[in-house]
C-alpha cells in the first residue's frame, strides 16, 4: 500500500514480476485484502498467483517514520518486517515510507554483529558497459572514517554476490587522486584503506571518472555525497529523455530498470524502492529482492566480517 501510486502500481508491478519469477516462488502482498482483490478482479489478474497478507492500516508517505512504525502495527510495513524476522518470508521490499523501512531494518531485523552503520547501495553505470556499486546513497549523511572503511567491505560483498566480480576493487570518492586531497574524513579513510587486507584498494576516484571509466568496482562515500550523485544521474536521464535522445547507454540511468536499492549490513534481505515507482519499477524492485535472496548477499556480508 506504500508509494505515490499505490496500490495500483504495486499490484500491477507485482504481477509483472510474477511472470518472470520461478513458479515455485511465493509472492506475498501485504495490504488491504479487499482493495487488492477488487483491483485484481477489475484488471483481470488471477488472484491465485499471489498470496495476500491482510493489513488493516497503512503508513502514509507523510507520516513520521518512527511514530507511525510503532503505532500502526497492522500496517504492511510493520507486518512485513514481523514476518521477515519470523522467517515466514525470505525477503521484503517496499516503495513506501523510506524512514519507516529503515526503522524496521535497524530495530526489528537489526544489524549484523560487527556492523557499525548499515548502508544503502545503488548501481551506477559507466561507459565500459559495467555497473559500479555506490554506497552509501542516503542513510548516513555523516560517516566516520571507520564506517567508510566498512562500506568498502559491504560493497565488495555486494559486487561479488550480485555482480559476480571475483576480486572487486574499492575506490574512495574524493576531489583529487592524491592521498592528501579531500576533507579530514576522506583523508583519514584513505589511510585506513590503503593498508587494507579486506579488499583491494583502488585509491581516490574523482567525480568525472564515475560515469566514464572508474578504476573501481565499488565506490565509497558518505550518504550526503552518494545521494547527490544518485539523484544527479537520475536527473541526467530525464534531461536526455526531454531532449528526445534515444541511446541504450542512457537507458541504464533509468531508475525503473533497477527498481530498488538493497540495505546492506542487516540480518535479512531488504530492498527499498523509489516513492514515485510505477509498475515497471515495482516489477524490478521485486525481482531485485529475489536476486538478493537467491545470491545469499546477507551471508556474503557475514562471511566478509569474520
Amino acid at each position: 500500500m506504500g508509494g505515490d501510486f499505490a496500490p495500483e502500481s504495486t499490484i500491477s508491478g507485482s504481477y509483472l514480476a510474477r511472470k518472470e519469477l520461478p513458479e515455485d516462488l511465493e509472492l506475498v502482498l501485504f495490504g488491504n485484502r479487499e482493495s487488492i482483490i477488487r483491483f485484481c478482479e477489475n484488471n483481470g489478474f488471477d488472484i491465485n498467483r499471489v498470496s495476500i497478507f491482510h493489513c488493516s492500516d497503512q503508513i502514509q508517505m507523510s507520516d513520521n517514520p518512527y511514530k507511525a512504525f510503532f503505532t500502526k502495527k497492522d500496517s504492511g510495513i510493520y507486518q512485513g518486517f514481523r514476518e521477515l524476522k519470523a522467517g515466514n518470508i525470505d525477503g521484503f521490499c517496499s516503495a513506501g515510507n523510506t524512514g519507516a523501512m529503515m526503522i524496521g531494518a535497524t530495530q526489528v531485523i537489526n544489524s549484523i554483529p560487527g556492523i557499525i552503520r548499515p548502508a544503502i547501495a545503488a548501481e551506477v553505470p559507466n561507459l565500459t558497459g559495467k555497473h559500479s556499486v555506490l554506497l552509501d546513497v542516503g542513510i548516513n549523511p555523516d560517516s566516520r572514517p571507520d564506517v567508510l572503511y566498512q562500506y568498502g567491505i559491504l560493497g565488495r560483498a555486494y559486487s561479488m554476490s550480485l555482480n559476480g566480480v571475483l576480486d572487486p576493487r574499492v575506490g574512495l570518492i574524493n576531489i583529487g587522486k592524491e592521498e592528501e586531497k579531500g576533507n579530514l574524513t576522506s583523508k583519514s579513510a584513505f589511510q585506513l584503506m590503503i593498508d587494507s587486507s579486506d579488499f583491494t584498494f583502488a585509491g581516490n576516484i574523482e567525480g568525472h571518472e564515475i560515469l566514464t571509466d572508474p578504476s573501481a568496482d565499488v565506490l565509497v562515500c558518505d550518504g550526503f555525497i552518494g545521494n547527490i550523485i544518485l539523484k544527479q544521474t537520475e536527473s541526467f536521464y530525464q534531461v536526455i529523455k526531454n531532449r528526445k535522445i534515444d541511446d541504450d547507454f542512457f537507458e541504464m540511468f533509468n531508475f525503473e530498470n533497477f527498481g530498488g536499492t538493497a540495505i546492506l549490513g542487516v540480518n535479512k534481505p531488504i530492498v527499498v524502492g523509489h516513492g514515485i515507482s510505477n509498475d515497471k519499477a515495482i516489477k524490478n524492485m521485486v525481482i531485485h529482492t529475489w536476486k538478493v535472496v537467491k545470491k545469499n548477499l546477507v551471508n556474503y556480508i557475514k562471511e566478509a566480517l569474520k
